[in-house]
């Protein structure tokens, strides 16, 4: 059976507006110069010290070059975070608020992994840094800037998040991650 004209055009009226839909829930909204935040929502094991923090893009502004892809298992390709590529300023903030728990190089590339407690780990690369391990952080503060090397794109900051060691979306926690919606059928 061949698609009429009408079905074609109603399915790709439908793929652009999921891609419409996808964009806006993805981009930081906000006035200009402000930075954006966001709260996590309940966790399912009603964890309250994860519902006190709030989470902040580590660049503003910023768009992002590359999504989160979750690995089909622990030793999956994949991509364990978020590319962001800066729209101004290449100075790099904390998502929130912790502990330096390692700033320095590892495999030729500088990072910075911030410790935010609860299980929650955040890496930040390719970031030159002058913090040293153990050192306190509020969030949006400034741990240093967008330097060379990395496997994200030159110029672009690589954004994880590790909860319990395992790698997530960091999305999730800056309310970027859209509901499911089930859409009519034909």
């Amino acid at each position: 059976m061949t698609t009429t004209p009408r079905h074609a055009r109603r399915r790709r009226w439908m793929s652009w507006t999921m891609i419409a839909l996808v964009c806006t829930a993805l981009s930081p909204a906000g006035p200009a110069g402000a930075w954006p935040t966001a709260s996590v929502d309940a966790p399912a094991d009603g964890g309250a010290a994860l519902l006190e923090r709030e989470w902040r893009w580590p660049l503003h502004p910023f768009r992002i070059e590359r999504a989160f892809v979750a690995p089909a298992h622990a030793y999956g390709p994949g991509h364990r975070g978020v590319d962001l590529a800066p729209l101004g300023d290449a100075s790099v903030r904390t998502p929130a608020a912790g502990v330096i728990a390692f700033s320095g190089q590892v495999a030729g590339r500088l990072l910075v992994t911030i410790d935010h407690g609860d299980g929650l780990v955040s890496t930040l690369e390719p970031v030159e840094s002058s913090l040293v391990a153990g050192t306190p952080v509020a969030g949006g503060d400034e741990v240093g800037r967008i330097t060379a090397g990395g496997h994200a794109q030159p110029g672009s900051l690589h954004f994880g998040v590790r909860l319990d060691g395992e790698y997530i979306n960091p999305l999730v926690l800056l309310g970027g991650v859209p509901r499911a919606v089930l859409l009519p059928c034909c």
